[in-house]
């Protein structure tokens, strides 16, 4: 059975998620955006980090689980200059990866509001 998009997309986020979780990320939150018009991307995964070397951690974490489970490399990546706030684009997923100050002044959850929304236990 062919995989379609969906399905493609949604082993990104899962193998994003793993990433995120393998450095205990924290609040970690899929916002699926396909039934909202929003054109750029299906999905963002969000999480926070308790320092700049933990969001640090996280985003090596994440670029590695998917390069290796997915066998692919981001499209872009940015904010690791000063890890308060890292996008790591793979075009039909943005990570977003916050140190928890930055991630509750922007709030993105809130902008994207009527997207759906998955949220994952933390990692003790």
């Amino acid at each position: 059975m062919k995989k379609t998009k969906s399905d493609e997309t949604d082993l990104l986020v899962m193998s994003i998620v793993a990433g995120m979780q393998e450095k205990k990320a924290k609040s970690i939150k899929v916002l699926d955006l396909r039934k909202i018009k929003s054109g750029f991307t299906d999905c963002f995964v969000i999480c926070h980090g308790t320092s700049d070397r933990h969001v640090e951690s996280i985003v090596d974490s994440v670029e590695e689980t998917v390069r290796k489970k997915r066998k692919e490399k981001p499209w872009n990546v940015e904010g690791s200059e000063r890890n308060e706030w890292v996008l790591i684009d793979y075009i039909n997923v943005i990570a977003h990866v916050f140190v928890e100050e930055k991630r509750n002044f922007y709030a993105i959850e809130e902008l994207w509001g009527d997207a759906e929304i998955t949220e994952f236990d933390d990692v003790l």
